[in-house]
């Protein structure tokens, strides 16, 4: 497996862009969680920090696919470094209004212009793409590529805790900014890799974006209805933990959900499959339904903790057969953008879930608070089943 994984190194340049984006993608997670802290620290309210956090994730959801048009038609090398840019601005202005503590409003327009972030996932998987286009290899860069979106989010989340306890509280949106301009400099700098550009419009206007795309739009719904059980499960797992008295293990179980998503990301990423990814996409669908059933009867940390890494397991091989298809369903000059749907779709669908399952904990109990993952779990199985219909034929 370790071979399978260095070999993808052998190309040049590949070991640079993969740190950069690795550097720059953590500024995601730690900014939307170091939203909350700063806002709720400085305002003492959980109520506006959520909403103010809310936006910059929907923001950050809703533009990154046009940007990544944008990208597909200009160039990461010239449009990252704007985006970046707008994105910085917009911390800036929530990193200051937080320190004087003025009206809420300036927070709302910091938020929305720090959303502006570029989608890094989607620049590099764009870039192994285009050094392994149509070979195996290209599968196993996927893989290593949803393990570092794995990673980003164990390290982003305690990283941005512990700068706003230890430091101050705007200290993880400063370091978040910081990592964000490092990486995206580093990886613009690598212009023997970046992706070829769509030549095919004279403006990016005159093509139609892909989420009206029928099969795209399929995926995306995807991805989200996956995202609404990851934040089904990040919220219900706090809860539980502090239900059972034990609010420090909630870190044990969300970190068990991450290693099992890692590890069988990286196992499979290193297997040479032979069988189509419409069939892969229809068994890693049911696989992740049923994996949600045995949330519904949790009664221990210790049981929650094994339920939620063999829920895990099935979280990055079903991503990974997403962005296979997706591969072979746009144009190489569209790649950007489509991946970037998708992702989106996973970012909409984890706070749907995060604040899904929030009401259902304050209305009905904690007893029902794992049902947002059963019923997002369903979706999937039966997006999987009409994707293995619709996709057959069109890769």
């Amino acid at each position: 497996m370790i071979d399978a994984y260095r070999d993808l190194f052998l190309k040049p340049h590949t070991t640079t862009f993969t740190v950069a984006g690795l550097i720059a993608r953590i500024a995601l997670p730690m900014s939307s969680i170091g939203i909350i802290l700063m806002v709720s620290k400085l305002y003492d309210s959980y109520a506006l920090a959520g909403i103010v956090s809310a936006t910059f994730v929907l923001t950050y959801a809703l533009i990154s696919p046009h940007t990544s048009k944008l990208v597909d038609h200009y160039g990461q090398s010239r449009i990252l470094p704007v985006a970046t840019i707008i994105s910085s601005v917009g911390f800036v202005i929530l990193i200051y209004s937080a320190w004087k503590q003025t009206a809420n409003w300036i927070l709302f327009i910091g938020a929305f212009l720090a959303g502006f972030m570029p989608s890094i996932s989607a620049m590099v998987r764009a870039r192994w793409t285009e050094i392994y286009r149509d070979h195996f290899r290209l599968k196993t860069a996927y893989s290593l590529e949803t393990v570092l979106d794995e990673i980003s989010f164990i390290i982003g989340p305690p990283l941005s805790v512990g700068l706003s306890i230890i430091l101050f509280p705007q200290a993880s949106l400063i370091v978040a900014i910081i990592l964000l301009i490092i990486g995206v400099i580093v990886l613009v700098l690598q212009r023997a890799t970046e992706p070829e550009l769509d030549q095919l419009n004279t403006h990016p206007s005159n093509s139609r974006s892909l989420i009206r795309v029928a099969n795209i739009r399929l995926l995306t719904l995807f991805m989200l209805s996956m995202g609404v059980i990851v934040g089904t499960v990040d919220i219900v797992s706090v809860a539980f933990a502090e239900a059972v008295s034990q609010p420090a293990t909630a870190s044990l179980v969300l970190s068990a959900y991450a290693l099992g998503s890692c590890l069988s990301g990286l196992w499979f990423g290193a297997l040479k499959l032979s069988i189509p990814l419409h069939r892969l996409l229809l068994c890693g669908g049911a696989a992740t339904a049923l994996a949600t059933l045995p949330l519904v009867w949790i009664d221990s940390i210790i049981i929650l903790t094994c339920a939620v890494f063999v829920a895990g397991i099935f979280f990055a091989p079903t991503m990974i057969v997403a962005m296979s298809l997706v591969e072979r369903l746009v144009p190489k000059h569209r790649l950007t953008e489509a991946m970037t749907w998708l992702l989106a779709g996973l970012n909409i669908g984890v706070a749907l879930g995060a604040a899904s399952s929030g009401q259902m904990l304050d209305h009905y109990g904690l007893d029902y608070g794992f049902s947002i993952a059963l019923g997002a779990g369903a979706v999937v199985f039966i997006l999987a089943i009409f994707g293995y219909y619709r996709l057959r034929h069109d890769q």
